[in-house]
């Protein structure tokens, strides 16, 4: 390779094993990163591991090797190891078959959410509140999985939702980018909701200990060099923590907090994953300090979503675990609201989206907000401005309001503890 820059080939191919295999046969690469090419790229990794062409041709997964991948994406595997470091987890167990969720699921009860294994953006995963629904989101499920296997746990719908996005390279240093906090409960999908840096209703004492999990996850799941997301749920009233999941990969989410920090993911996690420690490379944004050093930001990131369901009819216009949005705008201010409201003028909604229909009573907007709908942010918006009190819940809301209208830090250290926990040297 003459230019480190350029790439000698590029293949504009299916991203499938087979082709693959080709052009590893044709390439003899000495090595593979799985980990910055999304959900696809670690599906792809851990299929041709399991078909023998790494291992054929001498190729390395660097980043994250296949063992990695596997414990951070079995679903079984991964709550393993995050009861052996003391880490708190939603019941759960898996199930390969229709016979198996549902005597999975007499021991969880309703309602529950279903998972599955190794797939992009929710696809499969459902809420079931009934019988019906979860026979029908199992089935879904062991379709979509590429292993057939679905994981059924207690449902955490309403929970308050944290990102932490952590780099880590192979001389165990590790630095947390950021804590991107999700204003719509769990229960609908990352790239479905508004989501906002730093986070607006953490105590300091919930922040470090999620810090510190986040960083022993990475060691206990083994991801050798670069970026990883890793999700927690913090109950909104008494401030019970549990592990979601952990992506070794550079996610959607790492885009936006690239964006908005500064800090670039994905460049130095290329150069970790070769070879880099993060105090020998710079910072090529800031140009002053080294990757080292964490970001201090002094401003509100918001990112809210855009969808288009015009395109595809039939779909419900309700949000769930499955992600719907087609894009996303970044807005920073000074203040939350500032940001929230550059980021909405930037969706470049019709004007009637923006501003609810004023015949419609104070029942109807609460009754509104109360679904997991794409528009419940300007009726929001709307009910606050009628005065509706911060504390009214409507009828159907799980989560009132979303977190950073709720004024206050919920949970503070008196009402919750901490599990005790032995973290990994």
């Amino acid at each position: 390779m003459t230019d480190p820059d350029l790439a000698d080939r590029t293949y504009i191919e299916p991203l499938d094993a087979d082709t693959l295999s080709q052009i590893i046969a044709r390439e003899r690469p000495d090595a593979l990163l799985p980990t910055v090419g999304g959900q696809t790229a670690l599906n792809l990794a851990a299929e041709l591991d399991r078909l023998g062409v790494l291992e054929r041709f001498g190729v390395e997964s660097i980043g994250a090797n296949v063992q990695v991948i596997r414990k951070a994406e079995q679903r079984e595997l991964f709550k393993q190891a995050m009861l052996e470091i003391g880490l708190d987890v939603p019941e759960s167990a898996l199930a390969g078959s229709p016979e198996e969720a549902r005597r999975v699921l007499e021991r969880i009860g309703l309602p529950a959410i279903v998972r599955p294994s190794f797939t992009l953006g929710g696809k499969g995963a459902g809420i079931a509140r009934s019988a019906e629904e979860f026979q029908a989101v199992v089935l879904r499920g062991l379709e979509s999985s590429p292993v057939g296997q679905v994981l059924i746990e207690q449902s955490i719908d309403g929970w308050k939702e944290f990102e932490y996005e952590v780099m880590r390279d192979r001389a165990d240093n590790a630095v947390i980018i950021c804590c991107i906090e999700n204003i719509d409960p769990m229960g609908i999908h990352t790239g479905d909701s508004v989501t906002v840096t730093p986070a607006m209703t953490l105590t300091d004492r919930q922040n470090q200990y999620m810090r510190d999990a986040s960083i022993a996850i990475l060691r206990k799941i083994g991801v050798e060099t670069g970026g990883s997301n890793v999700q927690f749920a913090v109950h909104p009233e008494s401030g019970r923590i549990v592990v979601v999941e952990c992506n070794p990969r550079v996610s959607r989410s790492s885009a936006l907090a690239s964006k908005a920090t500064g800090f670039p993911i994905a460049r130095i996690a290329a150069k970790l994953a070769v070879g880099y420690t993060l105090d020998e490379l710079p910072n090529d944004i800031t140009r002053q300090t080294p990757a080292c050093f964490e970001p201090a930001i002094d401003y509100v990131a918001v990112k809210l979503p855009r969808f288009n369901f015009d395109k595809f009819r039939g779909s419900p216009r309700e949000l769930s675990i499955q992600m719907k949005s087609v894009g996303e705008v970044m807005a920073l201010g000074r203040t939350f609201l500032e940001a929230c409201f550059k980021g909405l003028r930037s969706l470049e909604h019709s004007r009637p989206w923006f501003q609810p229909p004023e015949e419609a009573s104070t029942e109807e907007i609460l009754e509104l907000v109360s679904r997991n709908s794409p528009d419940r942010l300007p009726y929001l918006l709307e009910a606050l401005k009628r005065g509706v009190p911060e504390g009214e819940r409507p009828a159907r809301s799980s989560a009132w309001p979303p977190s950073p209208w709720r004024g206050r830090a919920c949970g503070g250290p008196s009402a919750w503890a901490f599990p005790t926990a032995t973290w990994p040297t």
